[in-house]
This record gives C-alpha cells, structure tokens and sequence, in this order.
C-alpha cells in the first residue's frame, strides 16, 4: 500500500507541473480536434514537463510494483488520492485557494484509503483469457477515438471528457499489467496486453496534456480518477479473482466509495476559489478608477470604458488566461 500512495504523490504533482508547463505552450494550429499530437513535442521543451515526466516514470514504477501485490480495486483507489495531492500542490503552483470543502473533501480521501487498506486482501491469482487481452488493446485503441471526439468539446465538458479518456488508458495500464505474467520477450511479444499497456499509456497522456493545456487541473484530474478506478476494479473483482480480506468486504467498499467520492467532490469545488480571486482582482481594478474620475455620474467616457474593459474581462476568463501564460 506504501507504494501505491507513493505512486499517487508523484502521480499528482506531476499533474500540476506538466499543467504549468502546458499553458506555457503555444497551442498550435495543426488539429482540429482539439487534441494536438506535436503538443508533447513541444512541451519537451518546459523543465516542467520533464520533471513531470520524471515524477511519472517513479509513479509507474510504484504503481507496477503495487499491482503485484495488490488487488486493482486497492491500487486504483489509492491513486484516486492523487486528486488530493494535485489539489493541495496546486496551492503555491498554481495559486489556488482551497475552500474548506476541499480541505474536508481531501481528509475523505485519505479516510477512505486507510479503510481500504485494512480491507484489501492480495491480488488475485487469475492472469485472465486470451479474450480478456484483446478486449483490452480494443479498449486502448477506442480511446485514441474518444479522445479525439472529446477534444472538440466546449470549456470544461472538453477538460473532464478528456480526462476521463486519459484515465479509461491509464486503467488499461493497470489490467494490461496483471495480464502479462510472463516478462519473457518472446511472451511480451505474442501478448496483446502488451501492445494495450503501451497504446493505453500513450493515449492516457497525449489526452491528459491535452486536457491540462487549456481546461481545469481539478476537472481533468478528476475525470481520470474515475476512469482509472471504477473500469478497472470491476475487471479486477469479476475476472481476475481481487478479494477483500475475509469478512471485511463491507469495509472495503466503503473504503473505495470514500476515496472516489472524495475526489469527485474535490472537482465539485475546484472552480470555487477561481471565482473569488476573480471577484477580489475586479476590485482592485476598479478601485483606482475612482479618485481621478474627472467625468460626472452616469457619464461615459474613455476612462470609464477602459476601466469597465478591464473589470469586465477577468469575471469572463477566470484565472485561466492568466495561468495559460505565466
């Protein structure tokens, strides 16, 4: 379980620094879809990125030496934390305030994981059917689909559906995992899990960048926690043999209805502190309009246009064009 949470941390805040680094980015022009495959080209340029990319190669890491020991439903539910630490990290990253809600909603999270982890038993023994592999890459290969779907959604309908695309291929990754017991090459070879994991995760971040670039961290974060949860632990508990520990099932599914609905409820209230910071910037902007206003009430001058251009425009754009170029 160590592991997994660690996976989670690394997992989450390299959520935030590749989110800095991708609105650091020039969007480009080359898709119409929303979804820019030369987005990732160009964000290898951002230290950030990298550090990210960093901080997910040790989060796979952790994550796949969970999964070995692990029940799916466990690991899944543990990186459904990672919600909580993007939140919090995004605190002096990207300026976020979190409302005591989120505060709350973080504290259910980890409430409910530590119920999980009295709960989960060890993986199941099952390494799953021939059909189970190939519905696998299928899944992987209809994500490349859905992600391109998604991306021509308004606002943040296009940060959560592709969020969520990212978690289905990032859900992937965990069954393809336990669907590949023998790390032969010649048996990763003839494996379609093995195509699944590598599809899957290349997926999961092409939409999860693309997401991040121009749409809500929390929104996109959240729609991958349920992709990467819900799918997965199904697969894990109907074909792969995951079980509780002996008696504490009950325990266990309040555990993992803990963590998810605690991270659900962190995307609820994501956008709360945006919309406060954006109250308090229209007043600071309207302030020093006042004392040297030599217009008369009611008038409409040059000076009260500009001044209403500038109060006006935040209240329309959140924080986000502010955070699209740092």
């Amino acid at each position: 379980m160590i592991c997994a949470l660690g996976s989670a941390v690394c997992f989450g805040t390299a959520s935030v620094l590749q989110a800095v680094a991708a609105r650091a980015t020039a969007p480009g022009t080359g898709s119409g879809s929303g979804v820019d495959p030369r987005l990732l080209l160009r964000v290898l340029g951002q230290w950030r990125y990298l550090l990210g990319l960093a901080l997910d190669g040790c989060g796979f890491l952790l994550e796949l030496v969970a999964l070995r020991s692990l029940p799916i439903y466990a690991v899944g539910a543990a990186l459904a934390a990672s919600l909580a630490v993007t939140a919090v990290v995004a605190v002096p990253l990207l300026r976020v305030r979190l409302s005591r809600a989120e505060w709350a909603a973080v504290l259910v999270v980890c409430g409910g994981l530590g119920l999980l982890g009295l709960a989960s038993g060890a993986e199941g023994k099952a390494t799953g059917s021939t059909a189970l592999r190939f519905g696998t890459l299928a899944v992987a290969l209809a994500i490349l689909a859905w992600g391109a779907v998604a991306g021509r959604l308004p606002g943040r309908a296009r940060a959560v559906a592709l969020g969520l695309g990212a978690g289905f291929g990032f859900g992937v990754v965990e069954v393809a995992v336990r669907l590949v017991p023998d790390l032969s090459p010649a048996s990763l070879l003839s494996n379609p899990a093995t195509y699944a994991l590598l599809i899957g995760g290349g997926a999961a971040f092409l939409l999860l960048t693309s997401a991040l670039q121009r749409g809500s961290v929390t929104a996109a974060t959240a729609g991958m926690v349920i992709g990467e949860t819900l799918g997965p632990a199904l697969v894990g508990v109907v074909w792969l043999g995951d079980r509780t520990r002996a008696g504490l099932a009950p325990l266990g599914i309040t555990g993992f209805a803990l963590a998810v609905l605690g991270a659900l409820a962190l995307a609820r209230f994501g956008e709360a502190p945006e919309e406060a910071g954006v109250v308090e910037e229209a007043g600071v902007a309207e302030e020093p309009e006042e004392p040297g206003a030599p217009e008369e009430p009611g008038a409409a001058g040059p000076s009260d246009m500009t001044a209403g251009a500038t109060a006006e425009e935040p209240a329309t754009t959140g924080l986000r064009r502010g955070r699209q170029h740092p």
